[in-house]
């Protein structure tokens, strides 16, 4: 990785798919990041780096439903900390708090266990990606509904022209983005 700086190593690993999954759309793939082992470490060390700090680092580390699973399980894993998933609805099989946001078209609803977290305790949100910041912002206002205190959220790319990062910022958001892609 010589003369590149980590965030532009990794936008050279993530994919941009075309008109998927419609017309216009430039869907900005990450599988790519995790196939090879030596990108995948650089991207999981970027994010560690960060939250060793002991002003940074979080109790506990909570993964947006599906791809925040596969970064958040392995960052809390890494940090020495637990793991909670926020779930799409109707996955989680205990008692659950719930979150309903909106969608483009429509609406959909994410899910917490009600023992997941704790009150007062420090939440790292993770995701992989920011576009409207619907689910993330869902995500944060489940953990505080149990009492926690969502310290930052974290992901590989954000689209800002969607308008979800700065959505997320005026909700009170602190926000950590290694890649930004203009455009959609």
């Amino acid at each position: 990785m010589p003369n590149t700086s980590v965030n532009q190593y990794l936008r050279e690993h993530i994919r941009t798919v075309p008109d998927w999954p419609a017309p216009g759309v430039q869907f900005r793939d990450i599988t790519p990041l995790l196939q090879d082992a030596k990108v995948f470490r650089v991207l999981i060390d970027a994010f560690v780096h960060r939250y060793m700090d002991p002003e940074r680092r979080p109790d506990v580390v909570a993964g947006l439903d599906a791809r925040g699973f596969i970064l958040g399980a392995v960052v809390a894993y890494e940090l020495g900390v637990g793991f909670v998933p926020i779930r799409k609805k109707g996955k989680l099989p205990f008692t659950t708090v719930e979150e309903t946001y909106e969608l483009e078209y429509g609406s959909a609803t994410v899910e917490l266990h009600t023992d997941a977290v704790k009150p007062g305790q420090r939440v790292l949100l993770i995701d992989d990606l920011i576009a409207t910041g619907g689910t993330m912002m869902a995500g944060k206002k489940l953990l505080e509904k149990l009492g926690a205190v969502v310290m930052e959220g974290a992901v590989i790319v954000d689209l800002p022209e969607l308008g979800g990062s700065d959505k997320l910022r005026s909700g009170g958001l602190t926000l950590f983005t290694l890649v930004d892609f203009a455009g959609h």
